[in-house]
């Protein structure tokens, strides 16, 4: 332990950069949000924990910046337009989730928890206001333009304004009583000025910055140039506000306000601000934040539980209250407010900016007006809140596009933008891949095919990519003879899936035909290396091929497809290839599934493909699975429909996929579809919001072990004779 607290600033930062790096995976394991992440590995490290590291200067420094990234970027990401279309309920719906909550959180701490007048309204503000961590759900169901979204979003803006309007006047009034020199006449000549100061701040920043920033942004071109032009705009009005008497946090989130219409969300330099907040400073400010929690509390008796208690249950209440009073209002069916309420229930990084703000106001010498049982108790309310705001949401989500049945297939029967994409690799299967392709592909839009080769960036890259010219040469020759138009390319790249994702956008392919990983020399997973990191980076359809002979030799093709699969947007994509191809290889093809799914296929087909030779099989349950096996004979084809994790037809089983293709359907020739799905790919990681999700949690791998444990010691117990 004598090495112990590191020191060195160089070994500090290592460490920190350590954190940064393993934490969101080790969180995403265990399905708690990053931002939670960075907080508890601030506790382990800090002096209450283990005591690796010491909070010095460095924590304080970055610690501050990373305060204003936060509050920064929520005005930057604020979506005006919305704003101004629905102003009318927006702003009820925003005074509602602001002041109910408020209101309550302030009367329940001064009867319950018997906190000062001054405590309690940064409580009430630190409850009024909330972050929208569950907002990727809503991508996920392409819900992101229903009208609970728009409201929630909005709201959620103007609540965080509101509460950092309230904590201004606060704070000000804190700094006002601990003058105790001052009378009656110099409180009210104080509150003058401070409007005087506060407006002339206001009209400033407003008149100056955007006529400064125009002419800036025209004049220079340059990135660096532009992002340091940004961030000192951002510092600028942090100081302004101070010393005005106003927090450095409201000044950072007005610049964001007044910076947004400059900055489209799009834009590479709002990729460079976020990349540069997400990377160092907001992960930096959160471990601070951590190293501050005294663990020792929570064992040392009831009050800090009692806080938690109180805040959680009542603030969240209030919450309840302003979403389901507003769709009353606004006369919302009931589901309505379900996802209103889920979405602004949960509180995050704009809550621990309050807080820290809060442990700076000194009340009395040595005394600051929250304490560690209040920094505690709001890290655990965050946890707890951001739970309860994904699973109302995930439900609420899911009832909404479920409901939403009609609009869905007139949005899945959209005019057909196909264009295929074959990564290949080995020569023993691309011919089997394009020719699989070729009979996918709609003749009539004679749009072409997209055969691609990606090699590793690395000492054999050139001998490989005179390889994979070869085979894409091939390919093309193939190609030619059947008179079908295909562009090829070699391509180098350090990461096998984001060298497959970014010739994807470059060709604006529609979808992707591979094949099933199967050199175990190379890796021993189902997937391989970097085919789930494929289908989870992209929400189109990706079709995965075994093809274990001649495809002309197919005799029956047999569709596996899950419940609520009709509600998926890529649901008439796949089965329009699988028709086509059932169509060009004049073979039957028979669907299992249930009965609402068959109907649909049943009526798709007919109107279509009407020649096409299909039977429908009702399946009761996707646990049927396996028996299909015994149906499957060596010239059958065997297609799995499945989904992404989260997606509306995902469901647990799904999970059990390889180890049933593994004991069940070894040997047969087998397709795997990933459908088209709601929302785009989730390049970046960001600390407002949830975005990487490992495949498995650790809760099921627990599970497996469990099982596994249960039937050693049933084989090893003795039996009863």
């Amino acid at each position: 332990m004598q090495y112990f607290p590191i020191t060195d600033p160089t070994l500090v930062f290592f460490v920190v950069l350590l954190i940064i790096l393993f934490a969101p995976i080790v969180m995403g394991r265990l399905r708690i949000p990053h931002i939670i992440g960075m907080v508890l590995a601030g506790v382990l490290v800090g002096q209450y924990g283990l005591h690796i590291l010491e909070r010095d200067a460095s924590f304080e420094i970055f610690g501050k910046v990373g305060l204003y990234y936060i509050m920064f970027l929520a005005g930057l990401e604020m979506d005006m337009e919305d704003l101004r279309k629905n102003r009318g309920r927006v702003g009820v719906f925003a005074l509602l989730t602001f002041s109910v909550p408020f209101i309550l959180t302030f009367f329940v701490g001064k009867l319950m928890l018997g906190y000062s007048t001054m405590a309690l309204l940064m409580l009430g503000c630190l409850m009024a206001s909330n972050t929208l961590i569950a907002y990727p759900i809503v991508g996920r169901y392409g819900l992101q333009r229903h009208k609970t979204s728009t409201l929630s979003v909005g709201s959620s803006m103007l609540s965080l304004f509101l509460s950092l309007v309230v904590l201004a006047a606060t704070v000000n009034s804190a700094s006002a009583m601990t003058d105790s020199s001052a009378g009656a006449w110099d409180t009210i000549l104080y509150w003058l000025w401070f409007v005087v100061r506060f407006s002339l701040f206001c009209f400033s920043m407003i008149f100056f910055v955007p006529r400064l920033t125009r002419w800036f942004l025209r004049s220079y071109s340059d990135a660096v140039m532009q992002f340091i032009f940004v961030m000192a705009v951002m510092f600028l009005s942090a100081a302004l506000s101070d010393w005005i008497g106003l927090e450095g946090i409201f000044g950072a989130f007005f610049a964001g306000l007044i910076l947004n219409r400059f900055i489209p969300t799009v834009s590479p330099l709002m990729n460079r601000i976020e990349f540069t907040g997400n990377a160092l400073f907001i992960p930096y400010f959160l471990i601070g934040v951590g190293m501050l929690i005294n663990v020792r509390l929570l064992f040392g008796g009831g009050d800090i539980l009692w806080v938690v208690f109180c805040i959680v249950v009542f603030g969240t209440l209030g919450k309840a209250l302003a979403a389901y009073i507003s769709a009353l209002l606004f006369r919302f069916p009931l589901l309505w407010g379900h996802m209103m309420f889920g979405l602004t229930s949960a509180h995050a990084a704009g809550a621990i900016a309050i807080v820290m703000v809060g442990r700076r106001i000194q009340v009395a010498p040595g005394e600051y007006l929250f304490g560690d049982e209040i920094l505690n108790g709001v890290v655990i309310m965050i946890l707890i809140t951001c739970i309860i705001s994904t699973l109302v949401t995930e439900y609420s989500a899911k009832a909404l596009r479920l409901q939403g049945k009609d609009t869905m297939q007139e949005e899945n029967q959209k005019a057909d933008d196909e264009k295929i994409l074959i990564p290949v690799k080995y020569p023993e299967y691309a011919d089997n891949l394009l020719t699989m392709a070729m009979m996918m592909r709609n003749p009539r839009l004679n749009r072409g095919l997209v055969a691609l080769n990606v090699v590793y960036d690395d000492v054999n890259a050139k001998k490989n990519q005179t390889a994979g010219q070869q085979l894409l040469q091939h390919l093309q020759h193939v190609a030619s003879s059947a008179d079908v138009p295909m562009q090829t390319q070699v391509r180098i790249a350090a990461n096998i899936a984001n060298g497959i994702k970014h010739a994807f956008k470059e060709f604006q392919a529609s979808e992707i035909i591979m094949g099933l990983h199967f050199h175990k020399e190379i890796s021993r997973k189902f997937w391989g290396e970097f085919t789930q990191s494929l289908y989870n980076g992209l929400s189109n359809q990706i079709v995965i091929a075994r093809i274990m002979q001649p495809l002309n030799t197919i005799r029956r093709i047999k569709v596996a497809v899950p419940s609520r699969a009709e509600f998926e947007p890529g649901f008439y994509r796949w089965l329009e290839r699988l028709s086509r191809l059932a169509g060009n290889l004049d073979c039957r093809i028979q669907f299992h599934g249930r009965d609402e799914s068959l109907r649909l296929i049943s009526e798709f087909v007919q109107n279509r493909h009407p020649s096409v030779r299909a039977e429908y099989t009702p399946m009761g349950h996707w646990n049927e699975l396996p028996e299909l096996a015994a149906h499957i004979q060596a010239d059958h084809m065997f297609v799995v429909v499945t989904a992404r994790k989260g997606t509306i037809s995902y469901k647990n089983a799904l999970e059990r996929l390889p180890d049933e293709i593994n004991r069940y359907f070894s040997g047969k020739t087998l397709v795997i579809v990933f459908p088209d799905q709601y929302g785009g790919p989730m390049d970046s990681m960001t600390f407002s919001q949830t975005q990487h999700t490992e495949e498995r949690s650790i809760y099921g791998v627990l599970l497996e072990k469990l099982e596994k444990l249960k039937k050693v010691v049933l084989l090893r117990a003795p039996r009863k004779s």
